[in-house]
């Protein structure tokens, strides 16, 4: 019998506080000492917030709240950082390494503990794409729709670099630009005089161009619109839209890659708006994700006064709201981009 008291007396050690010291005052004891000093759970908790309560009170409430919002998200996120420790594991050589470097760079003491914090990350990532979505309005879409959304085209391109050493000199390299730009331009002449334009300009591409993913296929960059490409690449298509099919458009593009000639091989009737609005609503998503700066902080704050956050506790509550101001503070002073942790 005393056996089975004693189980059920640590059983319950948790719930009820069974054998645990007390004070006078009947609050629970975490520590005894000498002198029948005692440190009382109230005490260790008013000492620790006012340094670390508030992060692992955000981190169980914005668990919470993305995982009753996201639950179909929750295995990918658990997936994504199960993997991200994996690759990491590998690049510093081993378990060992990567505890060493997670302690000195991120504070956290186990592998574990880093982990969740990757998977919470991965949580708050598809709450911004989420919350980005919402922001986008129908009228925005209809707006898109209207003005930039144009049926696809296919677009054959020659692709000019410039030949430049890696010892080159900034004047060797400017040279070196100089001569492939010219180059492209003498190509679209020859182009422009060209009795078969389609004939001769797939002969240029296998004599010229420095694209090897599309040398082979007559230089095609195949059926493309708005938002296929890198907004970089948006001149090729804006260039593209102004020229009839198996027509070479009169000037040289430049981008990243290169210098470009193009040509439009064929063009197609612009889809309706029911057919096209999801993808819309992922461009002008992506693109307020892309140039919102406070974006990351908008999302989980819009989620937290969604689930009507309240924090009771009034020390903690104006932690937080400290929190939040520098945080917006922030993105006023450092272009680089923030996210809450």
């Amino acid at each position: 019998m005393k056996k089975k008291i004693s189980i059920l007396c640590m059983g319950a050690l948790l719930l009820a506080g069974c054998g645990t010291p007390k004070l006078k005052n009947g609050e629970e004891a975490v520590v005894s000492l000498k002198d029948d000093k005692k440190i009382s759970v109230n005490e260790l908790y008013e000492n620790v917030k006012s340094d670390f309560a508030l992060q692992s009170l955000m981190t169980m409430v914005d668990t919470y709240i993305l995982e009753t919002e996201f639950k179909d998200y929750i295995d990918t996120a658990k997936t994504l950082a199960k993997n991200s420790i994996e690759s990491a594991k590998e690049s510093y050589g081993g378990e060992e390494q990567l505890l060493q470097f997670i302690q000195q760079y991120y504070g956290y003491s186990t592998i574990e503990g880093f982990q969740n914090y990757l998977y919470l990350n991965n949580m708050q990532s598809h709450a911004r794409d989420e919350y980005a979505k919402v922001l986008v309005k129908d009228k925005d879409i209809e707006k898109y729709y209207k003005e930039k959304a144009k049926g696809d085209v296919e677009i054959s391109h020659i692709l000019i670099t410039a030949d430049v050493k890696d010892d080159a000199t900034d004047d060797e390299k400017k040279a070196a630009e100089k001569t492939a730009k010219e180059k492209a331009e003498s190509l679209i002449k020859e182009l422009k005089k060209a009795k078969d334009v389609e004939a001769t300009f797939k002969k240029l591409v296998k004599e010229n161009s420095k694209d090897d993913a599309t040398k082979d296929k007559d230089g095609s960059l195949g059926k493309i619109t708005y938002g296929d490409l890198a907004d970089t690449y948006d001149e090729l298509l804006d260039a593209a839209y102004k020229i009839k099919d198996g027509e070479v458009y009169s000037k040289v593009i430049t981008t990243e890659l290169g210098y470009h000639v193009i040509m439009k091989t064929k063009s197609y009737e612009k889809e309706s708006l029911d057919k096209l609005k999801d993808e819309i609503r992922d461009i002008l998503a992506e693109d307020l994700k892309t140039n919102t700066k406070t974006i990351n902080l908008d999302a989980i704050e819009y989620y937290r006064d969604k689930y009507k956050l309240k924090i009771e506790d009034s020390e903690l509550n104006k932690q937080f709201d400290s929190y939040i101001k520098r945080l917006y503070a922030s993105y006023n002073t450092d272009d680089s981009t923030t996210t809450e942790e």
